[in-house]
């Protein structure tokens, strides 16, 4: 209404339209780069010569879903308020990282350096804060490689699990857990089946909480070397990674186990 029909709202204002949590609250609103109107109270305008056409939504007009995120992530303060808004719309598969990363590339360099470095990460296949976090410790171990969001199968080929970190050299798995999950039983009891399952092929499982890895990473660190000497110790299970290519020939007992992903909140 202040802007005038050629008004589109972008970021967080069109994120909750597209049904995302967020944590902005200004109206954010996209206008032609020629007309002069002024943000204004809660009302923040952008112009731009770069008009997205418009998404219909709850009868507002918004700019298309990977516009928007990249809009809201430009404004963000902190390298891991960006990571949780990308992180949220690509678990979700709502976006893409090629379609955010053609966005970014084709809008303004203003901003641009947090969503670059995360969209990195996310290319990585690290998909929440906690496990950017876990991948720098595990930087810091000195250990072999390890793959992040990766299924595990059987010896027949079957899905087991796909935890946060793998090392496949000696089967250890690292799970970032979160005590929010304990407040939702259906989630922690997928949880605690997904752990017995690879505890009963015989691979090794540290959990850790998203609080450990900010408040004692080095107590982390420790845990995370002796879990994998624990691994080294033990005959290597008849277990493997699978690679990107292979994931469609994957069986699970139920379809819903062939697919399985938890999303872990930061506690």
């Amino acid at each position: 209404m202040y802007s005038g029909e050629t008004a589109v709202l972008t970021g967080h204002a069109a994120l909750r339209e597209y049904g995302f949590d967020t944590a902005g609250y200004e109206a954010h609103i996209l206008l032609p780069a020629e007309q002069r109107i002024q943000s204004k109270g809660f009302v923040l305008v952008e112009r731009t010569r770069r008009m997205p056409d418009h998404v219909g939504r709850r009868g507002l007009r918004c700019a298309p879903l990977v516009r928007a995120v990249l809009d809201a992530a430009r404004r963000c303060t902190t390298l891991d308020a960006t990571r949780a808004l990308i992180a949220q719309v690509v678990q979700r598969g709502a976006v893409t990282v090629p379609q955010l990363s053609e966005e970014l590339e084709a809008g303004s360099g203003r901003g641009s350096a947090f969503p670059r470095k995360v969209l990195r990460e996310v290319a990585a296949n690290v998909h929440s804060v906690p496990e950017v976090h876990a991948r720098k410790l595990w930087l810091r171990s000195g250990l072999p490689e390890m793959v992040f969001n990766r299924d595990v199968v059987d010896a027949h080929g079957r899905f087991v699990a796909r935890p946060d970190g793998w090392i496949d050299e000696v089967a250890m798995a690292w799970e970032i857990d979160s005590l929010a999950w304990h407040l939702s039983p259906a989630d922690y009891k997928r949880t605690l089946e997904r752990r017995t399952r690879m505890q009963g092929l015989g691979i090794i499982v540290l959990a850790t909480a998203p609080s450990a890895l900010r408040d004692s990473p080095d107590r982390v660190l420790t845990e995370l070397v002796r879990h994998f000497e624990l691994a080294r110790s033990r005959p290597r299970p008849n277990v493997r990674v699978v690679i990107p290519d292979e994931e469609s020939g994957i069986t699970a007992a139920t379809p819903s186990l062939a697919r399985e992903r938890v999303v872990h909140p930061v506690d």
